[in-house]
């Protein structure tokens, strides 16, 4: 009988514990998030994920690291100054964004579809032009070569 019942205490002092330790975990405040500063480009009600998001993005388009357009911390140059505009290529990635952002809203906004269409329009992204290089390429891409199903059709002998 005592084995019962030391089993039941015990059972009760640990759904006490796991009680008491998630009364507590929800009882902290949230931390704040993170506050941009110098904002040029994106609107001012974009948040701290929104805009690391579309940093991570442009890193991959570009084939970079942050450090390509962000400037070392004085104090520390292992860190990134995130904020400052000492590197004059954050100031080329702005201009570039106003660029993409005219385009689509200018000209690709305006391309109309077809009545029932539902094919999402490309917009203008810097992987456009950059395709994982710092430098856009110059030369257009190459046209795929002809596929093998056309040289099949191909009439024989003629």
């Amino acid at each position: 009988m005592k084995t019962l019942k030391n089993k039941k205490t015990t059972l009760l002092l640990a759904l006490t514990v796991i009680t008491a330790l998630l009364v507590q975990s929800f009882s902290f405040q949230q931390p704040q998030p993170k506050k941009l500063k110098n904002i040029k480009v994106f609107p001012a009600t974009a948040t701290y994920q929104e805009v690391d998001h579309a940093m991570d993005q442009f890193k991959v388009d570009l084939g970079v690291k942050c450090n390509y357009c962000h400037a070392p911390e004085k104090d520390n140059p292992r860190k990134m100054d995130m904020p400052s505009d000492a590197n004059p290529k954050k100031e080329i990635a702005r201009d570039m964004i106003r660029m993409t952002d005219e385009m689509n809203k200018k000209y690709i906004a305006s391309i109309k579809h077809a009545e029932g269409d539902t094919t999402n329009i490309q917009l203008v992204t810097c992987n456009t032009c950059h395709r994982g290089a710092p430098k856009p390429f110059s030369k257009p891409l190459q046209a795929p070569p002809p596929s093998i199903g056309a040289k099949m059709l191909a009439p024989v002998g003629k």
